[in-house]
């Protein structure tokens, strides 16, 4: 279907999913790793990984809004981890079951923490600061894909990935400070994906923000009608992912990350420079190049 695109989307897609002939293999491919579980109970995340090296990691506590729980927290962590190992790993797609893409931290979790020590309060959030980090470094390109409200937690999720597609009905809350308490361990990815000054408008007034507004403040990067359009972005996206290098993919999202960090510009030229001679002499380099120049299809491009 192309009906189901909002019109603010990018209409290349809708002319993508009409006319070209998507090979079936990457619209339903085989499962290499068929909802693979972690731990007792885990079916409150799966993940599939197919044969073309995609994995799909789904939020699955629909009764529970998708909540974070340290169970939950610790389940992701392990995900994360297992596919940073994971052998010819392209992509990550992260999604969620329900109306509720994530409502945040877990009202029975949170409640139980009342009684926490200073200790295992500072334990319980560096365990989510680590869950976060991980997914925000994976070597490879993370793609969020939004189908219902995001708040807190859930906001950190999003912005910890590369790319963010959100349902038009989509809204996203920082509504920590209704609590009385902070979003503090999301605040790295969320300050560099709003800014400072979006930042404090939205972490200090607990505002909804619209999808339309999230994606004017780059929060996604874009919008669609419904969850069917979701899915033929994740379709796009990973027949587009297949083009690329999975190494220069990896070095590109380090760069981004040397280029924002750094504060010397000659080290900046150095360290550029250095980074561009070693995937041009790398293994992946030279094939590509070989390829290119030969007219043939790159070895990491299957079809």
């Amino acid at each position: 279907r192309t009906d189901c695109l909002h019109p603010k989307s990018d209409m290349a897609l809708a002319s993508f999913v009409k006319h070209a002939a998507i090979p079936a293999r990457l619209i339903a491919a085989t499962s290499r790793i068929n909802s693979r579980y972690y731990s007792a109970n885990a079916q409150d995340v799966l993940l599939d990984v197919d044969n073309d090296g995609f994995a799909t990691v789904t939020l699955n506590r629909p009764k529970q809004f998708n909540t974070f729980s340290d169970t939950v927290i610790s389940r992701l962590n392990d995900v994360w981890t297992d596919l940073r190992h994971e052998a010819g790993l392209r992509g990550v797609f992260l999604q969620a079951e329900g109306k509720f893409f994530s409502a945040g931290a877990d009202l029975k979790w949170m409640k139980s923490s009342v009684n926490f020590s200073k200790e295992q309060n500072q334990h319980d959030a560096e365990e989510l600061s680590r869950m976060l980090l991980n997914l925000n470094t994976l070597p490879c390109a993370t793609v969020a894909l939004v189908q219902g409200p995001a708040f807190g937690g859930g906001v950190g999720l999003v912005a910890c990935c590369d790319i963010a597609i959100a349902a038009f009905s989509t809204t996203f809350t920082l509504s920590e400070v209704k609590l009385g308490l902070i979003p503090a361990t999301i605040s790295p990815y969320v300050v560099r994906r709003l800014g400072p000054a979006q930042s404090r408008r939205y972490m200090l007034t607990a505002e909804s923000i619209t999808a339309e507004k999230a994606l004017e403040l780059g929060l996604v990067h874009e919008i669609v009608q419904d969850e069917t359009a979701l899915l033929a972005w994740k379709d796009l996206l990973r027949i587009t992912l297949l083009n690329n290098a999975p190494g220069a993919v990896a070095a590109s999202k380090q760069l981004v990350w040397t280029v924002t960090q750094s504060t010397n510009d000659d080290e900046l030229v150095v360290a550029t420079a250095q980074a561009l001679a070693e995937q041009r002499a790398s293994a992946e380099g030279q094939e590509g190049l070989q390829a290119f120049f030969n007219r043939q299809a790159a070895p990491w491009n299957p079809r």
